[in-house]
């Protein structure tokens, strides 16, 4: 493809940004960065009811987070701004006075109470509620009057009856819609700003969008784009409407059934790498088998074509999963910082260890975890003596003859000098040969008496990272307090 690809995220500011707002944005990012284009961010606030203070700048932010970097829009500009569309206002109008001109647009004066009784009636008769054209037969005086006079007035697209409108998506095929179930829909509000409708078409035309790449839920609106395109004389973009968001259930994925915002994700510790990976295969595959992607190869592999048309079921225990392989996949110098932040959170956060401690854990621990915050809350072994033991493990694994065997070994343990993991290793399996006992009958009493439960990363790994001194310490103390329990 060539050089002019040029596609646009274009959210309203009315919240958070959603995790169906991020797929959106990725997709456009994906088909931008792979056919060398641009990738725009638009800001649509133009609903002034629904705009919320601070959410373009926790829009901006959450983009910059995922790594999502446009090359146009509000913080970074470009050649086709303002990227606000509450600063384009005249451009609006001067298209919508463009339409009524020619005809196919017009002034409508109704009040709400009108409009209220109209569609109550519509609804009454079963007919689909839809404006009934009634100021289109004001003649031009009428208007003029009316205007001069200062009446509240919208403007209204004149669509016509019993058309048909074509529309050629890249993921659905063709779509065909009568014009009889298509609304008269509103282009300028009674506030003097446009709707989505309007203002989306006139950017998007304006800015040389070449692909609009957005849900689902807006391909019913694209024949009423399709029209304004037409009736202004424009070359249309190329459509491509991506599947919606399920639940589990199949239902509208939805904040009822559990965290819909970007933002939540990132406060439970998802990684923004396994978040992007999770969110670009919500209806998109290479056709293949192949789950794990960092974004460079996202970025090769995405096509529109690979797009499904059937609703993606948000799974989270895939995101789940994802986000354990992309901790795999990081070094343990990479997820050092990541690990610190959250130690230094915790209540483990004076005990002042070293980078060298916490890296041990990282690459005793790496291959357990889901979440970065395991490396301190499933492995609390490690910041502290255990308080109490695990009684299942108790029960199975620690013997009558195993004190006895215990303080035979913390003798040996107690002649080492700097030991290495493998020092502890040739010392226990040494003095179990000693015993005359299998290595099992000094490992697993030895693991539960260090970090009170049965199961962790290697016990040698275990007595190496807590070190010779808290390993006699920890063992003594099981031996005193496990003796006191059983008595």
């Amino acid at each position: 493809m060539s050089e002019n690809i040029r596609v646009r995220f274009a959210p309203s500011p009315t919240g958070y940004l959603h995790v169906g707002g991020l797929r959106t944005a990725l997709f456009n990012y994906l088909f931008a960065r792979k056919n060398k284009g641009k990738f725009i961010l638009r800001i649509e606030d133009t609903d002034r009811s629904r705009y919320v203070e601070g959410a373009v700048e926790n829009l901006i932010e959450t983009l910059k987070w995922v790594g999502l970097d446009y090359d146009e829009g509000p913080d970074v500009g470009g050649e086709f701004g303002p990227y606000f569309q509450s600063q384009r206002l005249e451009l609006y109008h001067k298209y919508a006075k463009e339409l009524i001109d020619k005809g196919y647009a017009y002034y409508a004066f109704d009040t709400p109470e009108r409009l209220k009784q109209l569609r109550e009636e519509q609804l009454k008769k079963k007919l689909q509620p839809k404006y009934d054209k009634r100021d289109l037969y004001l003649s031009k005086e009428e208007v003029k009057k009316k205007l001069e006079a200062g009446e509240p007035y919208v403007i209204r697209l004149n669509v016509p009856p019993s058309e048909k409108v074509i529309v050629t998506d890249v993921i659905r095929g063709t779509v065909e819609f009568n014009t009889d179930i298509i609304d008269d829909q509103i282009l300028i509000k009674s506030d003097g700003y446009p709707t989505y409708h309007l203002a989306n078409v006139v950017d998007d035309h304006l800015m040389k969008i070449s692909h609009v790449i957005r849900g689902e839920e807006w391909l019913p609106s694209t024949p009423k784009h399709v029209l304004l395109y037409k009736y202004l004389g424009w070359e249309l973009p190329v459509f491509a409407h991506l599947p919606l968001l399920l639940n589990p259930d199949r239902s509208k994925l939805s904040k009822r059934q559990g965290d819909v915002a970007v933002e939540d994700y990132k406060a439970k510790g998802y990684l923004k790498e396994a978040l992007i990976n999770f969110v670009a295969l919500l209806g998109w595959n290479a056709g293949d088998d192949k789950e794990f992607y960092l974004m460079d190869e996202l970025i090769e592999k995405f096509s529109l074509e690979g797009v499904n048309k059937a609703g993606a079921v948000f799974n989270i225990e895939k995101l789940n999963w994802l986000n354990g392989e992309h901790i795999r996949f990081k070094s343990a110098e990479e997820l050092l910082p990541l690990v610190k932040e959250e130690y230094e959170k915790s209540e483990y956060a004076n005990l002042n260890l070293s980078d060298e401690y916490l890296l041990k854990i990282i690459n005793a621990m790496k291959e357990r975890v889901e979440f970065v915050k395991d490396f301190i809350y499933t492995c609390k072994y490690f910041y502290e003596a255990p308080k109490e033991y695990d009684e299942n493990v108790l029960r199975k694994r620690w013997k009558a003859d195993t004190p006895e065997h215990l303080k035979t070994l913390l003798d040996e343990f107690k002649k080492l000098e700097n030991p290495a993991k493998e020092d502890f290793e040739q010392t226990l399996r040494a003095t179990a040969e000693k015993l005359g006992i299998g290595a099992g009958k000094l490992i697993h009493p030895v693991r539960l008496a260090v970090s009170g439960v049965g199961k962790g990363p290697g016990v040698f790994d275990l007595l190496y990272i807590i070190g010779k001194d808290e390993v006699i310490r920890r063992i003594e103390t099981a031996l005193e307090k496990i003796k006191t329990e059983e008595n």
